[in-house]
This record gives C-alpha cells, sequence and structure tokens, in this order.
C-alpha cells in the first residue's frame, strides 16, 4: 500500500491541494495528516473542511501545537508573527471545525508504524526533532520500526541499528529510501504550508508498505495567490513573505 503522510499544512489550501493530487497522482492509497492543519495562513476552515472530508473517507489526520493552540487548549509561547495568525485563526473556525480539531489523537499506530506530529516521547510536549539527540529520544522511546513526524519543516531522516549507533541523513526529492528490517527509523516529513529548509515548494512523503521505502516529495504550488491570501487578510506580511524563500 502507498500512504502519503503530509505535516504541517498550515492553512495554506494551495500547498495541501498540489501535494493531494501530486499523491493521488501516484497511486497513494491512504492519507495520514500529521497535525498543524491551521496556523500561519489564510484558509484554516477550507483547509480543516478538506480534512474532515478525507477522515471520512478513510484518513487519519493526527493533533498539532497550533490545532491545539486554535481550540484554546494549549500551545502558549508562540512567537509574534504566529500568535497574530492564531488568534485571527480562532475567529474563522466554526464549532463544527473546533470540535474535529479537539477530537485529533496525538499518535496513531499500525502495522509497525507510528505516527505523531513532533515526537514519540512526549507528544503532548511539541518537542522538536532537530539533531540526533532528540531523534535518539524519540526512537528510544518506541518499538516501531518506523515513526515519521512533522513539527520541524525540514526533512530529515534518523536510523539506529542493534549496535545503538544513530545514522542521520537528509534525504533527496524523489529518490526512494529502503527502510532496511535491522534498523529503526525516524522520518522528519518536511512542511506541506510552510518549508524551512531554503525550498519553497511543498514537501511531503509517500511511503511503499510493501517495497519497505519512503520517497519525499517536492511540489510546485502557486505561491503568489496563497501569499495574496495572507496579505488580504491583514496578517503579517512575513508570513506571506517567507513563503517565496522556504524559509
Amino acid at each position: 500500500m502507498r500512504l502519503a503522510v503530509l505535516a504541517d499544512v498550515h492553512a495554506n489550501l494551495e500547498a495541501m491541494h498540489a501535494c493531494l493530487d501530486h499523491a493521488l497522482a501516484r497511486g497513494a492509497e491512504r492519507i495520514l495528516l500529521l497535525g498543524d492543519l491551521v496556523g500561519y495562513g489564510a484558509d484554516p476552515a477550507a483547509v480543516v473542511d478538506v480534512a474532515i472530508a478525507l477522515v471520512a473517507a478513510g484518513a487519519v489526520a493526527l493533533l498539532g501545537n497550533h490545532d491545539e493552540a486554535a481550540i484554546g487548549t494549549g500551545a502558549t509561547g508562540m512567537n509574534d508573527m504566529a500568535a497574530i495568525a492564531m488568534d485571527w485563526t480562532r475567529g474563522r473556525l466554526t464549532d463544527t471545525h473546533r470540535g474535529f480539531l479537539a477530537g485529533l489523537p496525538l499518535t496513531h499506530e499500525e502495522d509497525g508504524r507510528l505516527f505523531v506530529h513532533a515526537e514519540a516521547s512526549a507528544p503532548a510536549r511539541w518537542r522538536y526533532v532537530t539533531d540526533g539527540d532528540a531523534a535518539l529520544r524519540s526512537l528510544e522511546a518506541t518499538t516501531a520500526h518506523a515513526t515519521f513526524c512533522g513539527h520541524v519543516h525540514r526533512p530529515a531522516l534518523y536510523s539506529l541499528g542493534e549496535t545503538a549507533k544513530l545514522n542521520a541523513f537528509r534525504p533527496v526529492a524523489g529518490a526512494p529510501v529502503p527502510l532496511a528490517r535491522g534498523r529503526r527509523w525516524l522520518a522528519v516529513l518536511g512542511a506541506v504550508g510552510q518549508p524551512r529548509d531554503g525550498d519553497p515548494a511543498a514537501c511531503y512523503a509517500m511511503v511503499d508498505t510493501v517495497q519497505l521505502g519512503v520517497t519525499w516529495h517536492r511540489v510546485p504550488y502557486d505561491i503568489a495567490a496563497a501569499a495574496g491570501k495572507i496579505r488580504a487578510a491583514g496578517l503579517p506580511a512575513g508570513l506571506a513573505e517567507r513563503l517565496f524563500v522556504g524559509r
């Protein structure tokens, strides 16, 4: 089975549709959304509507820290731009949207694969996997063969062998990576709606459960349209400008 795994859409409807279309055109049979549907972007209601429809059709969606903040249950400490966008976002969500977000789980596990927004050792603490120490902490917290997370907005891959040696790898878009059975893996997906690795193209991953591999994909989308909506909404200009540079 081919699983399309998307994280950090951040209310960017153009990027979300581009990734979904790209994945379905390449045979995706199931969709997993790893949190942060909202925040930063100008289409929170529309993005949550898409997520609701996908879940109704069999997809899995998880809670992210921005989703939690949108329903007022936590995720304090945001920077000024994020806080402004979150205040604006809360006013655009209906009770249906808030109820959907409130019902999202922190993790999902199936067939030796663990999916989480932040990391496995304490999913509700929203810690980032940005280095080997953080990756090791997450890997040691689960027995899953492969863990998939978002939150960082930059793609990365870590693996842990039987000798407890951790390897780190920066995946190349379009190049399949085999997830060998002799190691355990942690795949950081990058962001659909707000990449921060210097590449403005939307990022998601396709997991092949038969061949035991994962492939990151970069998908161009209408950045000007997404940025124009942010400006038109009166949100901080920096949230629009960063989309063009992937930072």
